[in-house]
């Protein structure tokens, strides 16, 4: 069910994190060796990247799998950022959204991924949908379950929570409406990642000061990569990286 990646660091070209990788976000495409759901993450892709001087991310997606995609080898190839956001996609069902659907959603300065499936979907979380502005309901850019996750957690930082707190409710809130989904949400604006690890594989590799990786699952071998506990909330500077436990909703 999905593999992204966080990066926040010194500039690199995009295909330095996505590509050259021995276990590579791209490889993980096909090959992943930690993914709990799923085999092939084939169902669209998409990168969001941050350029100097400039708050809101570009982002490049597409319907289809990675390794077929040329233009994008020629993107990894010369862009180059100091904070990213990526993912390969293992669609929860068919459906006729395309690019649409294919992580990161983008608003303002912000850049999003949902690394799961939320179970009983959609009849399972209509009440969540219900108490959405309907404006916020007509935006939905897919009609997928991460499009609605996305959704919510906009609707909380619109009513002034801080990023890590408006993800944590979502997942709690949809959790409890939900139960046995699979959370692992990952945000960032370009100076801080925030990211769940709830139902599946969340890793990261610190350098602080320097870099800060947070990942479905390594993209080496390196020793410094460091699993995150099931329910837990990750948030990270390219100086800190602070996890906090999330506790199941009561039923």
């Amino acid at each position: 069910m999905c593999r992204h990646i966080a990066y926040l660091g010194p500039p690199v070209p995009l295909g330095e994190l996505l590509k050259r990788p021995p276990y590579s976000l791209v490889r993980q495409s096909w090959a992943p060796r930690h993914q709990r759901y799923g085999t092939v993450n084939a169902d669209g892709f998409g990168v969001g990247w941050y350029a100097d001087g400039d708050p809101v991310p570009g982002r490049y997606r597409r319907r289809g799998p990675v390794w077929g995609d040329e233009t994008f080898a020629d993107l990894a190839r010369v862009v180059r950022s100091t904070a990213l956001l990526a993912a390969v996609r293992d669609a929860t069902e068919a459906g006729a959204d395309g690019e649409a659907a294919a992580a990161p959603f983008a608003a303002g300065p912000l850049l999003f991924s949902h690394n799961g499936a939320v179970k009983g979907w959609p009849h399972s979380v209509a009440p969540l949908a219900a108490a959405l502005p309907p404006a916020e309901l007509l935006a939905l850019t897919a009609r997928c379950d991460s499009a609605l996750v996305w959704a919510l957690v906009r609707h909380r930082l619109a009513d002034g929570d801080a990023l890590p707190q408006a993800v944590a409710d979502t997942v709690l809130d949809v959790a409890a409406a939900a139960p046995g989904s699979r959370l692992n949400l990952l945000l960032t604006d370009g100076s801080t990642i925030v990211a769940t690890a709830w139902g599946d594989t969340l890793s990261y590799l610190a350098e602080p000061g320097v870099r800060t990786v947070v990942a479905s699952e390594p993209y080496d071998d390196d020793p410094r990569w460091r699993a995150v506990p099931d329910r837990t909330l990750l948030t990270a500077t390219r100086t800190d990286v602070l996890l906090t436990p999330l506790k199941e909703p009561a039923e």
